[in-house]
């Protein structure tokens, strides 16, 4: 049996551990910390599926292909941590994000709604609606519950054998497929993939100059009584106003509404405390209150910071590093949705059509068998 070594537990490096367990490999995951990793950025409530996505239309596309493997990950582990929202995205003009999501939704055969002023403010009564030139819904896109996914695939790895190594990693050799840990020890396989995260620049020089540490903080909040059942049944709502956008997530399955910023800090380093300062929370708080009717009504419940490894045109990097090490790295806040697709497009080994893939350059998903 084939053997593969996976440097790091987030999203990316569990995935890839579920796709080569099962496509047949002997894997052993490498992670500094405990799993699920309280200072990754998939341990959160939540993350998003949406084809909305401006003018990237290799991403709109895979998103299907994404649907597809996630249906494949609920089969496997017994459960479901999705939970469908539909999506509400507004912005002060109607050029820009809105209007290039709408050509390519619309090319790829996507159905949304356009929304005035006026409907917008019947349909979604806990929303202010000042300032806003253009916004549309679109029934399709919802909430993965992440830190349920993250937690419950890493327990379905270990019912297959999947074998967890917490350690520090000091050095990797995509050449040799090995890594050696910071005791001295030399592991070595017949695959290796690293997937660290904001860390990989520490292990992968070459990355330095690609991709970046940024600092990310979301908020917490109970929303007032009065609009509490409003948020409860609302779309994830994407605000991207020119005077700084923000995305809020309903209140889905337990879960308090969140909100963050879609803006990359890319500051800070990815060994800093995960705790959020008040003037970050307030930074975030600022962006959101002039689109929530009774602002001053909804009680913080907390913040908090997680680290995104951002590339600059937010193209996700899953390239080969010779015959026997791919890297995934440059997710950029974006990439969790893609995450089983991910696992088992790296699981299949299609090295010429995998970096063109994953960067949303076109094609289908370089997957044998293709998921669904």
């Amino acid at each position: 049996m084939p053997n593969a070594l996976v440097l790091g537990a987030g999203i990316m490096g569990l995935s890839a551990a579920w796709g080569l367990s099962r496509a047949g490999f002997s894997v052993t995951v490498v992670e500094q910390d405990p799993v699920p990793n309280p200072r990754g950025a998939s341990v959160d409530e939540h993350r998003l599926i949406r084809h909305a996505y401006g003018a990237a239309t290799g991403y709109t596309r895979m998103v299907e292909e994404a649907y597809a493997a996630w249906d494949l990950l609920w089969a496997d582990l017994g459960e479901r941590p999705y939970v469908p929202t539909g999506v509400l995205a507004v912005a002060s003009r109607q050029e820009g994000w809105l209007a290039e999501s709408r050509a390519t939704l619309a090319a790829q055969g996507h159905a949304f709604t356009d929304l005035a002023p006026a409907a917008l403010a019947a349909r979604f009564p806990m929303l202010g609606t000042h300032g806003i030139g253009a916004a549309f819904h679109m029934a399709s896109g919802g909430v993965l519950l992440a830190s349920r996914i993250v937690g419950a695939l890493a327990r379905h790895l270990r019912g297959r054998g999947v074998r967890f190594l917490q350690a520090r990693a000091r050095a990797a050799d995509p050449a040799r497929a090995s890594l050696t840990l910071e005791d001295g020890t030399r592991h070595a396989a017949d695959r290796l993939v690293l997937a660290a995260g904001p860390w990989a620049p520490r292990f992968l020089p070459g990355l330095a100059g690609r991709v970046t540490a940024s600092r990310q903080i979301v908020v917490y909040l109970e929303p007032p009584p009065a609009h509490r059942a409003a948020w409860e049944a609302a779309p994830m709502l994407l605000d991207l106003s020119d005077e700084g956008g923000f995305y809020a997530v309903p209140p889905v399955a337990g879960t308090p509404l969140k909100v963050g910023d879609h803006r990359f800090s890319l500051q800070g380093d990815a060994e800093d405390p995960r705790e959020a300062s008040a003037a970050e929370a307030e930074a975030i708080l600022a962006l959101a209150r002039p689109r929530l009717r009774d602002a001053s009504a909804y009680r913080l419940l907390g913040a908090r910071a997680c680290y995104y490894d951002v590339e600059p045109e937010e193209r996700f990097i899953v390239e080969p590093l010779g015959e026997r090490c791919v890297v995934m790295s440059g997710f950029s806040g974006h990439g969790f949705k893609f995450g089983a697709l991910l696992g088992l497009a790296v699981a299949a080994g299609n090295a010429e059509a995998l970096a063109r893939w994953a960067a949303g350059q076109g094609g289908a998903a370089p997957l044998h068998p293709p998921p669904g």
